[in-house]
């Protein structure tokens, strides 16, 4: 199955709610509205020539430089009898980080989309058990968004050796005989 059919099939069927299309690395990704996000991925997981039965990975990405678009919510695709992928991409705003759950279309979307709310703070509408399961409930912000500064390069209080990073390394000398 050729990308230029999949993408020719959703630009059809849903035109003005494709935002684009692009191909990395043989992958189709497609840009779309996140008020489609379910009907996409039921359209694609329903057309018997498409297929797309397996959700392989779903995140987000933080983009904190576009506006009203921060959060990225991606959803990757897999048709197994073709060997063929295909990546859904779906913008948030960082504001009102809400799309629809897949939960009901995809059973592993439940642990899934916990793992993105979780680290990014979507919170996706109809979850059944949208809770935190990796980090603390006490946890006031999302670790994976982009919104602290890097550790400051000219800290002096810690010994950058001790974490591997520069001074010399003596593992001894050794003999080798021949």
């Amino acid at each position: 199955m050729e990308n230029s059919f999949i993408k020719d099939r959703l630009v059809h069927k849903f035109q003005e709610h494709i935002y684009g299309w692009e191909e990395q690395h043989g992958t189709l990704i497609i840009h779309a509205d996140k008020e489609f996000n379910l009907r996409i991925i039921q359209y694609l997981v329903d057309d018997e020539q498409l297929g797309f039965k397996f959700l392989t990975d779903l995140t987000a990405i933080h983009y904190p430089n576009n506006t009203d678009e921060e959060l990225v919510v991606t959803y990757l695709l897999y048709n197994m009898y073709k060997n063929v992928y295909v990546r859904l991409k779906f913008a948030l705003p960082i504001s009102a980080p809400k799309i629809f759950t897949a939960t009901k279309i995809f059973e592993t979307a439940n642990w899934l989309e916990r793992e993105c709310y979780d680290f990014y703070g979507v919170d996706f509408v109809g979850h059944p058990n949208l809770i935190r399961i990796m980090n603390v409930d006490e946890m006031d912000y999302h670790p994976l968004r982009k919104e602290f500064p890097l550790e400051d390069q000219t800290r002096k209080d810690k010994d950058d050796e001790m974490f591997g990073r520069g001074g010399d390394f003596n593992f001894g000398h050794f003999n080798v005989k021949s």
